[in-house]
């Protein structure tokens, strides 16, 4: 329950915070907690197999570079309309649904067929990056006023710290066995999800809202597709600049259209009042800025470790290896999020957030003055965990806390829509830069590349850190519970 005025969680609990949860809670607890996880851990396959996709299909490395990209806009296009479409009596039925659509899309990606193929079940896949905030708003739903806001921080830090796992045990299972075997290992995860949620997933007796409207619902599919795709594929404005501005003016018209179309319906798929809030548009711009110089240190890192030492820096590490840099990143965001849990009853969520950000604005200082030494890059994905896990369980509370309770999904939906659209443009901005600062012919970029582009990050999160101190109110005006 957010604090009375102070925008905090149930401050005045103290230490009843910490008291064991009902029992009734513990399995619902487990249920959500474990769907975000392997939905987390199956969008995050794609990196560490794309070299691997190459050489076995024999295709290009940026052809094998949508087996990443075409999940994650699966992902983000389905987020907003599942988001409405799941909701009250709807919501187990569309759980179990995109689970199944997950499963399904495992197993293709374990069978032995061409590209085309295994494109389409990683799309199938990224769907499940949609079950997020259905899961947020199953638990602010089903849970008691104690466990829901630690287990809505919780399931939104397992969402991005799920990386962690799955980039490492891909890269394993792939070294030993092949990329089928890191891909078959994604199906049983998903297997294992869907019944357990068949058995666990809390139903709803709560009435569901209308459906999406099938306009606006085209509209912001293929709007947000045209615009993800413009920002997360560098290729584009490398090789085909005039046709990467045509699709990022397509994209705006698209989703001007939507917006138009939204003030016309009773039941907007986004009700986009929310957004007038100050405290739910200070938080969504703030995660598109910080997303963008969060994604940027991660792409940076994970491309520096792996660069062979013969270009006269990088440890010239395999993906397994390059992988377990992004262990400490997840266990430190895992840590975060359950020591927020008690900074909340200290500091605003506001103020957590805050303080997050200035602790990944020191991953990336750390990393743009010492990535000489293999200590520099760790300790910089430490930090960044712990900025992270801070920030992302500080995120709901912020928003939830003057958000109504049917609109947790679609709250949260936009909110992650948002945080894919910064990751896109972090990851853009990093891949630009790195090729300004690569020599013709050159097959690595110079080093002062990364600096570059680590300092450029500082200045992003500088940014965001600037709109949380000056657009997220530590007081709220109104109260809800979480």
């Amino acid at each position: 329950m957010v604090g009375e005025g102070e925008g905090q969680i149930d401050q005045a609990a103290g230490p009843a915070e910490l008291t064991p949860a009902p029992d009734r809670d513990r399995p619902v607890t487990r249920t959500l907690l474990l769907i975000a996880l392997v939905t987390a851990v199956i969008g995050s396959l794609g990196a560490p197999l794309i070299t691997s996709v190459a050489t076995t299909l024999h295709v290009s490395l940026d052809a094998a570079q949508w087996t990443l990209t075409i999940a994650l806009l699966a992902g983000a296009v389905a987020t907003p309309v599942l988001g409405r479409l799941g909701t009250g009596t709807r919501r187990y039925a569309v759980v179990l649904g995109t689970l199944g659509v997950v499963t399904a899309g495992s197993v293709l990606t374990v069978l032995p067929l061409p590209l085309a193929v295994l494109l389409t079940g990683r799309a199938a896949q990224g769907c499940g990056l949609a079950v997020t905030p259905l899961m947020m708003a199953a638990a602010r739903e089903h849970l008691s006023v104690r466990r829901a806001p630690q287990t809505i921080a919780l399931i939104s830090v397992v969402s991005a710290g799920g990386v962690g796992v799955g980039y490492p045990l891909a890269g394993y299972l792939t070294d030993l066995a092949g990329m089928r075997a890191a891909y078959g290992a994604g199906l049983a995860l998903t297997a294992a999800a869907l019944v357990v949620a068949a058995r666990s997933f809390p139903r709803s007796d709560r009435p569901p809202a209308a459906r999406p409207d099938a306009v606006a619902s085209l509209l912001l599919s293929t709007g947000l597709l045209a615009l993800l795709l413009v920002l997360g594929e560098i290729s584009l404005w490398e090789r085909h600049r005039p046709a990467a501005v045509a699709l990022a003016l397509l994209a705006v018209a698209l989703l001007a259209g939507w917006m138009v179309r939204e003030r016309t319906l009773t039941r907007p798929l986004i009700d986009l009042r929310l957004l007038r809030h100050r405290a739910v548009a200070g938080a969504n711009a703030a995660m598109l800025v910080a997303g963008a110089g969060i994604y940027l240190l991660l792409t940076c890192i994970t491309r520096y470790v792996q660069t062979p030492a013969a270009a006269g820096y990088g440890f010239g590490l395999d993906a397994f290896r390059a992988g377990l840099f992004l262990v400490p990143f997840s266990v430190f965001s895992f840590v975060a999020g359950r020591l927020s849990l008690r900074l909340h009853r200290r500091l605003s969520a506001a103020a957590l957030l805050n303080l997050s950000t200035v602790v990944s604005m020191a991953a990336l200082l750390v990393f743009a003055v010492a990535p000489a030494r293999l200590a520099g890059p760790l300790v910089a994905m430490s930090l960044l965990g712990l900025g992270v896990g801070g920030f992302l369980s500080a995120m709901p509370a912020v928003i939830l806390q003057v958000t109504p309770e049917q609109e947790t999904a679609s709250a949260m939906g936009v909110n992650q829509v948002v945080r894919s659209t910064g990751f896109s443009l972090g990851s853009t901005v990093t891949g630009l830069i790195l090729a300004a600062y690569t020599p013709a012919g050159a097959a690595f970029p110079a080093s002062q590349g990364y600096r570059t582009a680590a300092w450029i990050g500082c200045a992003v999160t500088a940014a965001a850190l600037a709109i949380g101190l000056t657009l997220i109110p530590t007081r709220v005006s109104r109260t809800r519970s979480v």
